[in-house]
Formats: structure tokens, sequence, C-alpha cells
């Protein structure tokens, strides 16, 4: 009883923790015009592609986390022949780079796949915490160019320029993710010490000269993306803890560890500590480089997160600030074999829901150890290519309306003022009821109400509340679209 009751603290820690990330409003917002206009051109966006990929893949493992001493059970050691032994395991893991040989890479069949999905942007891995660069960086030989490396001798060994100039050819967005902490690096985890948690292994403060070598790093790996690969229109940036802090925050952050140790619960398991990179100085050379790039410095209150990420959870409501909901598709953020995927029904109302609340979506797809994709990737990607073929026009350049959703129809609007109202199939429902009432909205006397995907113009009437459309029985067997139908409405009273 007593175990059960740490996991619902657990849980409902969680969930506060996450809120009180991305739910309180506490963004600021930019001020560069050029950086302004990019973000409003991707809001309009609407869908994007995130991809964890690494030699981790081969493990089918959750990303990195399985070498951090943090003990959580969704990044428990059960990989290698020693994972009982934490210094066994970490050499073992990170010899994966000796047999990482992704010959069935082919990043202009997945840049297709995903234009065909109707996805906009692309977010790449080119790092993770655990510091494999999957690009040919110049300051690190832990790298999939490395000649230790199987892949190397391949002419698409440079892992993230193929990915990126594949996506760039479809007129895709190109987003570069990378990970502030490297738990490889001799100046983050230094060899002296033993790693205690996720964060830097010293005290920054104590040893100035090796944090600074760090930071250096750091921007020289960053401003190296941003100078050598193409136009880079998003610089993501994970490991939200390696951030400046305030001293009232690392106290606040240590009593906070205290109490949670103290309740027995363990929701805290890692320290607070001030990881300052020098953040506000990287973006201006960033901008410098790529002038209007959108920075996504997650989870750090600062004017460097432009748009915040709600991590495998889509909020309750409209927020009042540019956002994204990063959602797995399949398994987890990275390979995990025999994943099951979303359906399409679940992928097409999700997107459907982010959209009417103002939020993008951005879909993780992870490779596999070949470089493939799994089946059901694909098959995901088709059914969202199919349906926003048909109803695409109300889901891209547009914004949300109140109340944004009423019972199970949600709402958009674009700017010449026509308003979508997306029916979304209910369980067992394969087709639109005939009658459709929505008492949130008011056409003008008038106005033309048709179904995207057919140009038959519908009848509709007034009621007591509200308004009722008619669907004919001939377009009600023979749908434009599966799992959700959009009615548009070519003007409303306001």
């Amino acid at each position: 009883m007593k175990k059960r009751i740490a996991i619902i603290a657990l849980l409902f820690s969680v969930q506060l923790f996450s809120q009180a990330i991305y739910e309180d409003e506490r963004y600021i917002p930019e001020t560069d015009p050029l950086v302004l206009a990019k973000i409003e051109q991707w809001q309009d966006q609407k869908f994007g592609l995130l991809m964890h990929w690494g030699t981790y893949s081969q493990w089918g493992i959750v990303e990195s986390w399985s070498i951090c001493p943090e003990d959580y059970g969704w990044c428990e050691r059960k990989k290698g022949s020693n994972p009982s032994n934490y210094n066994d395991y970490v050499k073992e893991y990170e010899d994966l780079r000796k047999t990482f040989n992704p010959v069935k890479f082919n990043p202009e069949k997945w840049a297709k796949a995903a234009k065909n999905a109707g996805i906009k942007y692309m977010v790449f891995t080119t790092k993770h915490h655990d510091g494999f660069n999957m690009f040919d960086t110049k300051y690190s030989n832990y790298k999939v160019t490395n000649k230790e490396v199987p892949f190397s001798t391949n002419p698409k060994a440079n892992i993230a320029k193929e990915v990126f100039d594949a996506f760039r050819k479809e007129n895709m967005w190109i987003g570069a993710y990378f990970s502030k902490p490297d738990w490889h690096n001799e100046n983050y985890w230094d060899p002296y010490f033993p790693p205690f948690d996720r964060n830097v292994n010293y005290d920054p403060a104590a040893y100035p000269e090796k944090w600074k070598k760090y930071t250096d790093f750091t921007h020289n790996q960053i401003l190296e993306l941003l100078s050598d690969y193409g136009k880079i229109d998003i610089l993501w940036l994970d490991g939200g803890w390696v951030q400046k802090l305030a001293k009232e925050e690392i106290k606040k952050g240590y009593e906070a560890k205290f109490a949670e140790n103290e309740s027995g619960n363990g929701f805290i398991k890692h320290r607070v500590v001030d990881q300052d990179i020098k953040m506000d100085e990287l973006v201006d050379k960033a901008r410098e480089k790529q002038p209007g790039l959108i920075v996504v410095d997650r989870a750090v209150h600062s004017k460097n997160q432009n748009y915040l990420t709600p991590e495998n959870r889509v909020p309750e409501k409209t927020l009042p600030y540019p956002w994204e909901s990063c959602i797995t598709s399949g398994g987890g953020w990275s390979y995990t074999p025999d994943a099951k995927y979303l359906t399409g029904r679940q992928g097409i109302h999700m997107l459907i829901d982010i959209v009417a609340k103002g939020g993008n979506l951005l879909l993780n797809v992870a490779p596999g150890p070949d470089g493939e994709w799994q089946q059901g990737a694909y098959d995901l990607l088709a059914e969202y290519g199919a349906w926003l073929k048909v109803n695409g026009s109300g889901i891209y350049n547009t914004k949300p309306i109140a109340p944004f959703k009423e019972n199970n129809i949600c709402m958009t609007q674009n700017k010449a003022g026509n308003v979508f109202l997306f029916y979304m199939a209910k369980e067992g429902e394969n087709k639109i009821p005939a009658e459709v009432i929505v008492k949130s909205i008011s056409p003008k006397k008038g106005t033309a109400i048709t179904m995207l995907g057919s140009k038959t113009k519908l009848k509709w009437e007034k009621v007591t509340e509200g308004f009722k459309v008619t669907i004919p029985e001939n377009l009600r067997n023979n749908l434009p679209s599966k799992e959700a139908w959009t009615l548009k409405i070519e003007k409303i009273n306001r």
C-alpha cells in the first residue's frame, strides 16, 4: 500500500512539474523582428517531424538515459553483458559505435514520406545527451564519421548533413536538435570524479577554467552546425537543466530535493546546479550565422525559448504563447522493436485537437539500427497524408476560435474569416451523422457551408440554440476522407 501511495505521489509530482514548466504562462516574447516573423510562419506550418537516432538504437533502449546514474525505472540498465556494473555498462554502451552500420539509411525516402504526409518541418538529433555526434564535428572524435564506426566508410556517413539536405530538397524547414549536456565530454563528466546524476559532475564555480572549456566546446559545435550544414531554421536545444540559475533558484531547488527525500517518494533524484553556458551570447552569435533563427532552449524560462514544447501530452486548453506538442508515434522516442504505432484515427484526431488549441504537432519517428523506419511509421504517415490532402486548408495557416471545441467538434479559422468545423468520428462511427448541430458558432445569414473535398452546398438552418447542418445521404455514403470530416463556413456572426 505504501508503495502504491508513493507511485501516486510520483505521478502527481510529475504532473505538477510539467504544468510548472509549460502552462504557467512563463513566456518571454522575442523582440527581433526577423525572429518574430519566422515564429509566425512556423505557427502556420502546424505539422513537424522529430527523429531520435543514435547508436543506442542497436539495443532498442531509451536514448542515452541508461548511462545516467539516476534511479528511474524507465532508464534501467537491462542490456549488455554486465548491466549490474555501471562502469562495464558505460564502456559497452560507448562501444556500440563500433557496430553501428545502418546500411539501409535512405533519407530521401524518409523525406518523401514526410512530404506526402503533409509535414512542413523536421527536427533531427545531431547529438543526444550521451555525446555521440551524428555529424562530422571537428570538436570530438566520438562521432559517426570516426574510423572506428563501420558506417564511416559509407558515402552518407555524415548523417545529419544527409538528412538535412534530403528534407531541404522537399522544401521543408530544417531543425537541429542539440543536447546542451554532453556525458561523454571530459569537461562535463570529468573522468576524475564519478557522475552523480544528469548534471555536470563537478562544481563549475570551483573549476571555472574547466567549465569555460565546456562552454566554448558547446558554442563551437552549435556554430559549426549553423555554418557548415546549410540553412537551419530551428535550433532545438535539449537538457534544460543546463542553465544559469539565480541563488534563490538554487536554494529553492535544494530545499525541494531535501523535502522530497524526507517524504520518501524520491521524485527529484538529481541536484540543482548552476550551469551557465552563456546562452544570450551564443544566440547572438547563432543569429549572425542564421538571421531569424528560431531558438528553442527547452524548459528554460528566458527569451531564448521562442516556443514551448509540452512533451508527450496535449494541453487541455489554448495557450497564450507559441507552442508545440512533441509526441511519440510508436514505441518510445528512440527505436523500439515491434513498436505499436498510433492508428490513423488517433493520429489525425490528435493533430486536429492540437491545431484547434493553437499549437503545432511535432511527431517523433525513430529510425532503427539498420537505418530504416518501421512499416508502422510509413503506414501512419500515409494516413495523415490522405486526410490532409482533403482537409489541409482547415489545418494550415489557421488559428483558434473560441471555444475551440464543442463535444467532438473542433474549430479553426483562417485569415479570410472562414471557419472550419472538424467532426471527429466517435467510437464505432465510420461516417458523419445526417444532421450536425453546433451551438457555439452562428453562421451569417445566407452564407455557404460545404464539406472539404466536396462541392455540394449543404443545407443549414438556425435552431433554438446554434444551427443545424444536413448532410445528404449520397455524400454520407461517399465521404472524401476518413476519421474526421471538415465543414467549411464562409462567414460567421461575431
